[in-house]
């Protein structure tokens, strides 16, 4: 009792209780009342045709998230929210509730999305955000950290982290103990240390180094280390903005080390973009391969999500990309051919069209489609999509 005692003194203390009770009551009520309430509703169909089953998988699902964000209280704020999925109607051919069918991976699900106390500093310590509890984690383009979210399940994180900027220069750094992935079977308990820092004084943009170490715990040979540098600009001309965006890591594994690339040249014209890159996820002599296991792997390698998971012989993803508005929707179009990275495997390619449209501040809708024709591995495979979503 007597330490209980003390801790709950030392609380009360820095939070400023003692004394000036009910001035605190007063602040504390107004972070109440200044504190904003979340909501996400996205309802959305998804058809999957796999020439490796007999029949379309297919779901019709509804993701909610529901949640508060408190206003700020000597310099903290609380934020939780839940998310539940549900299936919509009678649906026989959905798996992961019934076998045999394509895997669609928006399973039911009702778990605590987020829930975390934030530091936003003071006067004196300006640019400083610390971070405890479950959370989303983005960092850059998503392609080593990010919160999957295009699956109804995202993916977000147990863990501590601290972000400070000034200037042009920022610095992110983040303990993990808990990855809680976009399905049950995902999650993992964790010792994750992330570090991630940039330079916006670059000519045309930023400069970007990143480390990211993973460790699963109680799995033997887990460790995954990744060190990287990327660079992503952007240059007026007249009436022509140039886009480019350069990237290299190494990542240590116990197996082996692999390599990986990206470059990309882009041009914006009249609203419209057209960029052509590479990314290669390298190969160790075909006896490990570059992966990513926290990226937002749907947004990268084609929207049929035929590379998950690296292939031992490497990939190499060569792509153009063409996108713009009209008329107030966005539209885009990608075309992707898929090698090995070792050897002379042909994976074959993808093309994927998007269509979406938002309508006002709170709501969007879309119509998605990916079509992989498989060459030497893998079979044929569609995807299509038709979603609405509000956001407040």
């Amino acid at each position: 009792m007597k330490h209980s005692a003390i801790a709950a003194g030392v609380i009360l203390s820095t939070l400023g209780f003692t004394g000036t009770a009910n001035a605190e009551d007063d602040a504390f009520i107004t972070a109440l009342k200044d504190g904003t309430p979340l909501l996400n509703m996205r309802l959305r169909y998804e058809d999957v045709d796999s020439d490796a089953f007999p029949e379309d998988g297919q779901a019709l699902t509804l993701r909610t998230r529901l949640g508060y964000q408190s206003g700020k209280l000597h310099g903290f704020d609380v934020m939780g929210e839940f998310e539940d999925t549900r299936i919509v109607g009678q649906v026989d051919n959905y798996a992961p509730q019934q076998a045999g069918y394509p895997i669609i991976a928006d399973p039911e699900v009702t778990e605590l999305n987020r829930a975390a106390i934030r530091y936003t500093g003071s006067n004196a310590l300006q640019g400083l955000v610390a971070t405890y509890g479950r959370q989303r984690i983005i960092y850059d383009n998503a392609r080593f950290v990010g919160n999957v979210g295009w699956r109804q399940d995202e993916q977000t994180f147990d863990g501590a982290r601290i972000d400070y900027g000034i200037s042009d220069f920022s610095v992110s750094a983040a303990h993990l103990t808990q990855v809680n992935g976009i399905t049950p079977g995902f999650d993992a308990n964790v010792t994750n240390n992330l570090f991630n820092a940039s330079w916006a004084g670059m000519p045309g943009g930023s400069l970007t180094a990143y480390a990211y170490l993973l460790e699963t715990d109680n799995v033997t040979d887990s460790q995954n280390d990744t060190y990287g540098v990327r660079y992503a600009g952007a240059f007026d001309l007249d009436t022509v903005k140039l886009l480019l965006t350069l990237e290299g890591a190494q990542q240590e594994v116990e197996a082996g080390d692999s390599d990986y690339y990206f470059a990309e040249l882009g041009a914006e014209v009249a609203g419209v973009t057209v960029k052509v890159a590479q990314e290669v996820l390298g190969s160790d002599d075909g006896l490990v391969a570059f992966q990513t296991p926290l990226a937002t792997k749907h947004a990268f390698n084609g929207w049929a999500d035929q590379f998950l998971v690296t292939p031992a012989d490497g990939l190499e993803d060569t792509f153009v990309t063409v996108g713009g508005k009209l008329a107030g929707f966005k539209l885009a179009a990608v075309y992707h051919d898929f090698q090995s990275n070792e050897g002379s495997t042909d994976y074959g390619t993808e093309t994927d069209l998007l269509v979406a449209r938002p309508i006002g501040k709170h709501y969007v809708v879309g119509l998605k489609y990916a079509q992989y024709n498989a060459d030497d591995v893998k079979d044929d495979t569609s995807k299509y999509w038709a979603w609405g979503e509000i956001k407040f």
